[in-house]
């Protein structure tokens, strides 16, 4: 897994570049989700993607308190 940071997973979700038509908490937990399966398989190292589902969870709770275009704007590069 290459992203290490938050800042990392915003820079990526934006540079996506899917407009409107995803929402950041959408494109956070469908990540989430696919690291969970990612732990499920035995040639992958398991930390990396432990790391993160972390960051991810705190992205999640920062949008749940803040909203989507607050957390956007606190990671922005």
């Amino acid at each position: 897994m290459g992203i290490k940071s938050a800042t990392e997973y915003i820079d990526f979700f934006i540079n996506l570049n899917m407009g409107e038509n995803v929402s950041l908490i959408s494109f956070i937990n469908n990540e989430k989700m696919t690291l969970k399966k990612n732990l499920e398989l035995k040639n992958l190292e398991k930390e990396p993607i432990k790391k993160g589902i972390v960051i991810l969870e705190q992205l999640a709770r920062e949008i749940n308190e803040m909203g989507d275009k607050a957390v956007l704007e606190k990671y922005k590069k």
